[in-house]
Formats: structure tokens, C-alpha cells, sequence
């Protein structure tokens, strides 16, 4: 057995001792934070369904690949793959829509080649800006979120700016 087979365990009994040492009822307090989690998904699942159908919309309405078919001369233009353009513009909505759209890149492009190796740091370097938006200004109860999302989003874009940079010094087209 190694270390790391003890670290949960060790960690458990160690909260338990101290928490005995300063007579906290753990129990008590793990229903009480147990409450409020509850408390906190109900407050935050109406903005979650919300992002969740826009997203399905955006994606049934065919705005992705319309978006997508736009930039391609751009991709071309600059040697980015063209069809992780998908995972570009779905990657800020929807973290499991990005992985679909990964899995899908790896498997009909393969598993290295240029186009697999920039969605991989693309989906290792990017966030998906507007569901984490939603549920932490949600959590919090933040209605004016200010230069949140243009920041995150700019943010985003440098990621892809410099990930492409990167992969392409490093792996070539």
C-alpha cells in the first residue's frame, strides 16, 4: 500500500479527533452543511435549466455550424483547424458538448493528429465561461455581473490564441 491510500483516511480521523477535542457535534454540523447545499441547488436550478435550454436551442437552431461555416476562412487563413471551430464556439456553453464534439474530433480526425492535439489543449485550457457564470452569480444571487463575461471571454480567447500558438510551434500542422 502506498502513501496515497492513507491520506483520505488519515484526514477523516484526524477532523473526527479534532472536532472531539473541541466537542463540536459533527454530526449536527454535517446535516446543517448538508441543508444548505440543498438550500443552494434549489436556489441555483432555475438558472441552470434555463442555460441548459438555451444551449439546446442554440445548438437546434443550427447557429453553431452556421457560425462555424463563417469562420472557416479565417481558420484557413491562420493554419487552425477548421473543424475544431465547433468546439470553439460550443466550448464557453456547454462542457459536455465540447467533450461530444472532442470525441467526435478524435475519433473521425484521429487520436494524433493537429486537429485532436488543439481540441485537446483547447479543452484543457478553456472554461465554459457562461455555466460557470450562471451558477456562481446564481449562488451568490449577483444580478449585475459587469465585466464578468467580457473578461471570462476574453479570457477564453487568449487561451485559444495561445493554445493554438503553442500546439502549433510544438506539433506543426
Amino acid at each position: 500500500m502506498s502513501v496515497t491510500d492513507w491520506i483520505i483516511p488519515l484526514i477523516t480521523v484526524f477532523v473526527l479527533t479534532y472536532a472531539a477535542f473541541k466537542r463540536v457535534d459533527v454530526f449536527g454540523a454535517f446535516c446543517e452543511g448538508a441543508s444548505e447545499g440543498l438550500k443552494t441547488c434549489a436556489e441555483i436550478l432555475p438558472a441552470l435549466v434555463l442555460l441548459l435550454v438555451c444551449i439546446g436551442m442554440f445548438r437546434a437552431s443550427g447557429a453553431v455550424e452556421l457560425l462555424t461555416k463563417a469562420l472557416e476562412p479565417l481558420c484557413a487563413a491562420v493554419g487552425f483547424p477548421s473543424e475544431v471551430m465547433t468546439l470553439v464556439v460550443l466550448r464557453p456553453f456547454s462542457g459536455s458538448g465540447a467533450m461530444a464534439v472532442y470525441n467526435e474530433i478524435a475519433s473521425s480526425a484521429g487520436a494524433d493528429t493537429f486537429a485532436e492535439r488543439v481540441a485537446a489543449t483547447l479543452i484543457g485550457s478553456s472554461e465554459t465561461t457562461f455555466y460557470t457564470a450562471a451558477v456562481y452569480f446564481s449562488a451568490v444571487r449577483c444580478r449585475r455581473t459587469r465585466c464578468a463575461i467580457p473578461a471570462a471571454l476574453i479570457s477564453d480567447c487568449t487561451a485559444w490564441i495561445v493554445c493554438g500558438a503553442v500546439v502549433f510551434l510544438f506539433f506543426g500542422a
